[in-house]
């Protein structure tokens, strides 16, 4: 009897395994976009009905100003899906790139309820609110669709670092003076969760976030 005991009891355990795996691996990645819940940015493709779900990473609260003096918060996105970036206004270098690109998103979802973008200053003592409306003006920046926002120093800094994973370099050197200047567009679901990470200068990879916005439009 206690053999028969000790043989169901491995049936039972090799079983929960084998049902345990199985319900990984349904999780089809042709058409389902992973998760990225540390500063690691691997994917995680997690299936719902596992416990791993429940602990996916997620943006956290935040309180800013956008170009029109109004203040905008994670609440403001919630059931959205978005694109995030960090720049500021007098950047030389790749945030003209950034910029040119995050536009052919706003003509691309302009009449479309679902997407928004948000673009986070990284030079908030300068690009205050009425600097931002400028650079907003000359560049066609819809503020219906387009946010971009100012607040407090150390929150937008920690923002990028801790909930956008959007600063590499802190990664390594944890530095938390340095300043960050990141070519990352970040796409951020309905529920605020991370599912793409795209080199916000190249046409390629927005083309790449356009075809994964659309696989996240269906997942409703």
């Amino acid at each position: 009897m206690k053999k028969l005991n000790n043989t169901l009891v491995v049936f039972l355990s090799s079983t929960f395994f084998f049902f345990s795996c199985k319900k990984k691996e349904e999780v089809d990645k042709t058409t389902t976009l992973p998760f990225f819940n540390s500063a690691l940015m691997t994917p995680e493709w997690i299936a719902q009905d596992t416990d791993e779900y429940q602990k996916i990473h997620k943006v956290g609260e935040f309180q800013l100003t956008n170009q029109e003096g109004e203040l905008i918060t994670n609440t403001t996105y919630n059931g959205k899906i978005y694109v995030a970036d960090f720049f500021f206004v007098t950047c030389p270098g790749i945030c003209p790139v950034l910029e040119k690109n995050m536009s052919i998103l706003q003509e691309k979802y302009m009449k479309d309820d679902e997407v928004f973008l948000l673009s986070h200053t990284v030079m908030p003592t300068k690009d205050s609110v009425p600097v931002l409306k400028q650079y907003a003006v000359e560049n066609d920046i819809h503020s219906g669709k387009w946010n971009l926002v100012t607040g407090d120093k150390k929150q937008l800094y920690d923002l990028a670092r801790t909930s956008y994973f959007a600063d590499e370099d802190f990664v390594k050197t944890q530095d938390e003076d340095a300043f960050i200047h990141t070519e990352n567009f970040v796409l951020v679901d309905k529920k605020g969760r991370i599912r793409g990470v795209y080199n916000g200068t190249i046409k390629l990879e927005i083309q790449r976030l356009i075809r994964h916005i659309d696989m996240l439009k269906k997942e409703g």
